[in-house]
């Protein structure tokens, strides 16, 4: 695929969508302060060379509640150990409530199209009813309160109120297993566990005493079980220490909603690493930190207003649910979904655009090709016509799936691959909601965020691939890792590839234009990076070319040692009713060779009938990797599908 071709815009804004963003607004607000910046790359220039500048005046700008303090950045070069607004106050409940009144805070559409509608009262009476119990129960600052749910509002206002009250939140998505959630939950000891009694998934209903009571079972902790009736079966009422969620926020809702403002550091959730090489890392991330980044890619990348109605395909697992909460500053509504988005069709996620009036539909690069190869054309069945932005993440979104978007989709849409992680909650590249969208790139940086492509020395590199990292601090860095006195795993996570820099562990490039604005093209993580030949290949450049085969549902590739060197070994799903023979893998390489290179060639290229993943839809090459090569897989309850494993263990074809 050639430079132009990757380059090609497929979409931008008009000059009055341009002068309608929130960007063009605090551009206009920093000049009314004498920061005079002609446009997006003057703009990120300058957020990144003057980083307590530009965070002072995104609080300012986004209207944080709260006491900003006399010091913007303490520190300011040291990686770890810079400390934004290290004298500052405040509650991130307090700034994501601000509005009141009856307009819907939070639309709820369930599988089997049951919806839950929360006014702005409404969501701070649920929110100040968690806040009043954990306070009547003695919950002091950053005791932890752990959810198991689906995604309902009652997530979210067991987050707001948890934080109001102190506390530090931690959750989990209902699919888990109990070890998988015992092997998050059982390392931080959580006092209180909010859970549903069951969920629905595929048109099929789950019941969860069973694996409540196994969770309870391992955390000794936990002193009140909060039950919500979900699918209304009373055996998880009937745990011991059970009350529902009801009769345990009812006796609050009416007290006045109080916030407790502490430092700017002070740990709002944990978040947990996907587990595929051992137990999740806890990720502890800060309330200021948090509210702050969240701010800057909600309202100037995002472009999120009060009228907008924001939507994230996502879990409770999974960061960008709580990267969707921090919506509600703007006033906007969230909505929120649980279930399979192919069920009943795979029209269920449009359907749900159309009736709730969607203007921001988030979800997966996964979800994008899976639409794709189900044959529907959303632009043909579907009205549409108040989305004006997509946003997708989780893995790099293939140059024929933003083809995809402006052809069978919605020509007029601001489409945005986005990537970060749970690591920085929150992201690296984003949208420009008044700069082009180009096939195949990420299409900027983020503000504030010193994003950079570095060589094997760390030295910045043009023109070719390398390690993203990040040159200087930036405020949803992670306070702490969990049971990590002396920080010493914590620095090796992020900072020992690279001293005195953030290693986040994807390759990528970075692309200049003559507009002088920059995009990314991340070709997959560094460390499932393919070494055939000492030349390092990202694993989405041979994905981009696999699956624009109709007869390949999906893939997955990994680097084999093979004969003191490192051969590239192609699974694939095939469609329904298709078979790998000879002819295919001949066309297969075909098209490897002429789209990428020789070298991207697979020497094997094995069918599987199913691909293990992660519970965020993650594809999991390195528990292929250690599987293929004997090695034990340190934590396959992290996998959404364990039994896959299996499928690649002892394959004959392997050994030659």
């Amino acid at each position: 695929m050639s430079a132009s071709q990757m380059s090609e815009i497929l979409w931008q804004p008009d000059a009055t969508g341009v002068a309608a963003t929130n960007l063009a607004a605090f551009r206009l607000w920093l000049g009314s302060r004498g920061i005079t910046l002609a446009d997006y790359p003057a703009l990120w220039a300058w957020s990144v060379e003057d980083l307590g500048g530009f965070w002072s005046a995104m609080w300012d700008f986004a209207g944080v509640v709260g006491g900003k303090g006399a010091r913007t950045l303490e520190n300011p070069t040291a990686m770890p150990g810079a400390r934004f607004f290290p004298d500052a106050s405040l509650c991130y409940a307090e700034t994501l409530l601000r509005h009141s009144g009856p307009k819907e805070a939070i639309v709820f559409t369930g599988e089997d199209r049951r919806r839950i509608a929360w006014s702005r009262d409404a969501l701070r009476a649920e929110v100040a009813g968690v806040a009043g119990a954990l306070s009547a129960m003695g919950l002091g600052v950053g005791d932890r309160v752990a959810a198991y749910l689906p995604n309902i509002p009652h997530g979210v206002a067991a987050l707001l109120g948890t934080n109001a009250a102190g506390g530090t939140f931690t959750s989990c998505s209902p699919d888990f297993g109990a070890a998988g959630v015992l092997d998050r939950f059982g390392q931080i000891e959580p006092r209180v566990l909010v859970a549903a009694d069951g969920y629905r998934y595929g048109g099929k209903v789950f019941r969860n005493a069973a694996k409540i009571a196994e969770v309870m079972a391992g955390l000794p902790s936990v002193e009140t079980l909060v039950i919500v009736p979900f699918i209304d079966d009373a055996e998880a009422l009937a745990l011991p220490k059970a009350v529902s969620w009801e009769a345990w926020t009812a006796p609050h809702r009416a007290t006045p909603l109080a916030f407790t403002r502490l430092p700017f550091d002070h740990p709002l959730y944990i978040l947990y690493s996907s587990g595929t090489t051992g137990k999740p890392k806890c990720i502890v991330h800060g309330a200021g930190g948090v509210l702050l980044k969240h701010a800057c890619e909600h309202i100037l990348h995002t472009d999120l207003k009060p009228d907008d109605r924001l939507f994230y395909f996502t879990t409770l697992g999974w960061m960008m649910w709580n990267w969707q909460v921090s919506g509600l500053m703007t006033g906007a509504t969230l909505l929120l979904y649980d279930g399979n988005p192919f069920f009943p069709s795979p029209a269920a996620l449009f359907d749900l655009a159309d009736a709730e009036g969607m203007t921001i539909f988030g979800t997966s690069a996964k979800y994008i090709d899976g639409v794709a190869k189900s044959g529907l054309k959303p632009r043909q069945t579907h009205s549409l016509a108040t989305v004006r932005a997509m946003l997708s993440t989780g893995s790099p979104l293939a140059p024929e799936s933003f083809d995809f978007v402006y052809r069978d989709i919605k020509p007029d849409i601001c489409l945005a691959s986005i990537s970060g992680g749970t690591d920085i909650a929150g992201c690296f590249a984003l949208g420009n909601p008044e700069g082009p969208v180009r096939r195949g790139e990420l299409s900027t940086r983020a503000l504030g965020c010193a994003v950079d492509v570095a060589d094997e020395a760390g030295a910045p590199v043009r023109g070719e691939k390398g390690e993203l990292v990040c040159r200087k601090p930036f405020p949803s860095m992670p306070v702490m890792f969990w049971a990590d006195p002396d920080g010493a795993r914590y620095r090796a996570a992020y900072f020992e590839r690279f001293p005195g820099m953030w290693h986040h562990g994807d390759w990528c490039e970075l692309i200049a234009h003559d507009d002088g604005t920059a995009g990314l093209v991340i070709t997959g993580r560094s460390d499932a990076v393919l070494n055939p030949g000492g030349v390092r290949i990202g694993t989405a450049e041979i994905y981009r070319q696999v699956e624009t085969l109709p007869e390949i549902q999906e893939a997955l590739v990994i680097g084999q040692d093979w004969d003191n060197d490192v051969r590239v070994v192609l699974f694939v799903r095939m469609r329904e009713g298709v078979a790998l023979d000879q002819a295919l893998k001949d066309r297969i390489r075909k098209v490897i060779r002429e789209n990428a290179s020789p070298r991207h060639v697979p020497a094997k290229i094995l069918a599987v009938t199913d691909i293990p993943r992660t519970r965020s839809g993650k594809i999991t090459e390195l528990a292929v990797r250690d599987v293929v090569h004997g090695r034990a897989v340190k934590n396959a309850e992290a996998l959404a599908n364990p039994e896959a494993l299996a499928l690649y263990k002892d394959l004959a074809e392997l050994a030659g």
